[in-house]
């Protein structure tokens, strides 16, 4: 499915990207995977690791990999990117739950407009296939976090009526909790044993 494909994820140097970008290149042979997110530095570590990677694996990094800086909320650079995709994955969002309820404002214009966005510039550009990262928090939300994501799976599922001629074809995934992902309590349980707490 992805051979000589143009992968686009956003949020890429999250953890869910972080474990996606290589396993996909070696075991699928994209024609490229472009990682869009809006830490640079995140990036440049990534980038580092992904380049040894690479290298092991005989895998041409510089023509197999690319990163851009951009916001899911920033419509115009979504476009810019979009160009010649074939596939999203959709992984951008506020995601920590008190970071959420104290800036809920900030959560609702990644995680409901940055969808809204997403959506656009996929029809737009006549991308084949989007895979939006939900989460087990948007079942029966009780939190600002999983009720953006419950509003923005909504918006994915019902974009595949919008699509017209242009056949993009819109999937959700609930991903729940992953072991010791950024975000997940063990990495805080590991710390609570570390102090003997």
């Amino acid at each position: 499915m992805f051979k000589d494909k143009t992968i686009l994820i956003t949020g890429g140097t999250g953890s869910f990207g972080n474990s996606f970008v290589p396993l996909t290149l070696k075991n699928f042979n994209p024609k490229k995977i472009i990682i869009f997110s809006r830490d640079e530095m995140k990036q440049w570590e990534m980038a580092k690791k992904l380049a040894s990677f690479c290298e092991i694996h005989g895998i041409d990094f510089d023509e197999k990999v690319r990163f851009f800086i951009g916001d899911v909320r920033d419509r115009d650079r979504l476009y810019r990117a979009m160009d010649s995709v074939d596939y999203v994955v959709h992984a951008a969002a506020t995601k920590i739950v008190p970071t959420a309820e104290y800036n809920p404002f900030e959560c609702i214009k990644t995680n409901i407009h940055g969808a809204m966005n997403i959506i656009d510039a996929c029809i737009d550009r006549n991308v084949k296939g989007v895979v939006a990262l939900s989460t087990d928090k948007a079942s029966s939300p009780i939190n600002l976090y999983g009720a953006t994501k419950l509003c923005s799976d909504k918006l994915f599922v019902a974009a595949n009526n919008i699509t017209g001629d242009r056949k993009t074809k819109f999937s959700v995934v609930r991903y729940g909790n992953v072991v010791d992902s950024r975000g997940s309590v063990l990495p805080y349980f590991k710390s609570l044993i570390k102090k003997n707490a």
